[in-house]
């Protein structure tokens, strides 16, 4: 495929305001393996310059002890770490706050010290019991409302062509561990910050070929007249993992496998395969094909959950000639932990399209390879016809997008 038609009509060329990213958990994995390289990937990439970088946390680290850690952040991931001096530049833009999450001290520092711009983005990388109480202080110090700044940031963002700086607040999933608890922190975030303002990420959707998902179905007239239960025999979403839960027992001990993946990351690929096409690209229009798929998905009683859905968990064992630890001997992990680190599930969706038609989803830690991807079986053709021949065998045609790695679209025949 080309370029991407989501993307289309967007103005790459602009010139991007002045902004202060605030990474509250930055001493965390997220911030390890995702923030910090994708950051100085746009950095190095031009699509960023007068921005700033302010690492939130816990940890009683000097700010040169964080810079040095970033700079290991960057060194370590996939980004050529050879361009010295564009990491220096980098490193200079960073700075750090060491501060529990419940005082107010480091909230006014942000607001009293980093003045400069007045842009602010709030990217709350944190187990989610920290999600409310972070919530509240950035409120009560005032930084919810975008309106706090010197003299000069004023005059810079309108030099921008801006009347007022902007506050924005990023939530990782999860988002809630049940209903009630999802309200109660919507609840929250509403009391102290506008939904415009308000940015609930599950970040597999910035995976391109996710979102060609979309494009290669509703661009191509080749398959979605046979993208339903006349045609289709099955579906299967996979997301397979080779590592443990690595340091994060304590986290994986409230969510495990189900909340961690199947609730956020299987269900959004579900909705991209199974949605009907939405009038057009506006987000609103896009929800609102998705939660007709969600909510047309079958109940499984109670009775019915053991043939419906599997759970598991990884045990010590040999993995490529060297000994690896079960999921009850990992760190912060209860040695008698029953928390599934592998699910699979088969749903049915009560609409036309998709009647009778299963969908087969599984998602674990410590599998043999790492693969995302969904793989759609057609039916058997109705008679046939070489069967029985010596040496003919007619598997099922199977198309497989593959997310990751070695992303791509397979026909199989």
């Amino acid at each position: 495929m080309n370029e991407n038609p989501l993307q289309l009509g967007l103005n790459k060329n602009r010139k991007p305001q002045p902004f202060t990213i605030v990474i509250f958990g930055a001493s965390g994995d997220l911030t390890e393996r995702k923030l910090i390289p994708a950051l100085f990937s746009l950095f190095r990439g031009g699509h960023i310059n007068r921005f700033r970088i302010i690492g939130f946390a816990r940890r009683k680290w000097s700010e040169q002890e964080f810079r040095r850690r970033v700079a290991e952040m960057i060194k370590s991931g996939k980004e050529d770490s050879s361009l010295s001096p564009l990491l220096e530049q980098f490193l200079s833009r960073v700075s750090y706050i060491s501060s529990p999450f419940e005082a107010a001290d480091g909230y006014k520092r942000i607001k009293e010290d980093y003045g400069q711009p007045a842009n602010r983005i709030y990217y709350l990388a944190t187990p989610p019991g920290q999600y409310e109480v972070i919530i509240e202080e950035l409120g009560r110090a005032g930084l919810s409302n975008g309106r706090i700044q010197t003299a000069v940031s004023t005059a810079a963002v309108e030099a921008e062509g801006e009347t007022e700086p902007y506050s924005r607040i990023i939530i990782e999933k999860p988002f809630g561990r049940d209903l009630l608890s999802a309200q109660a922190l919507n609840s929250k975030l509403s009391s102290i910050f506008r939904e415009q303002q308000i940015f609930r990420i599950d970040h597999y959707l910035g995976k391109e070929t996710v979102q060609n998902v979309m494009v290669f179905r509703f661009s191509n007239g080749l398959f979605e007249p046979v993208w339903n239960n006349r045609y289709i025999d099955h579906v299967q979403i996979t997301m397979a993992e080779t590592l443990g839960v690595e340091t994060r027992g304590e986290y994986y001990e409230k969510s495990g496998a189900l909340r961690d993946m199947v609730q956020n990351h299987l269900l959004q690929l579900l909705c991209l395969v199974a949605m009907e096409p939405p009038n057009d690209l506006h987000p609103d229009s896009i929800r609102t094909e998705k939660l007709k798929v969600l909510k047309s998905i079958k109940h499984i009683p109670t009775s019915e959950a053991g043939n419906a859905t599997i759970r598991g968990q990884y045990i010590a064992g040999v993995s490529q000639a060297e000994k690896v630890k079960g999921y009850r001997e990992e760190e912060r992990v209860n040695p008698e932990s029953v928390t599934e680190t592998y699910v699979a599930l088969r749903l049915l969706l009560d609409s036309w399209r998709w009647a009778g038609v299963p969908f087969y989803l599984r998602t674990g830690k410590k599998l043999a390879r790492r693969t995302t991807e969904i793989s759609i079986q057609f039916k058997h053709p109705p008679h046939l016809l070489f069967e029985g021949l010596q040496g003919s065998f007619s598997p099922a045609n199977t198309l497989i997008m593959r997310i990751q790695p070695d992303e791509g679209v397979m026909l199989n025949f």
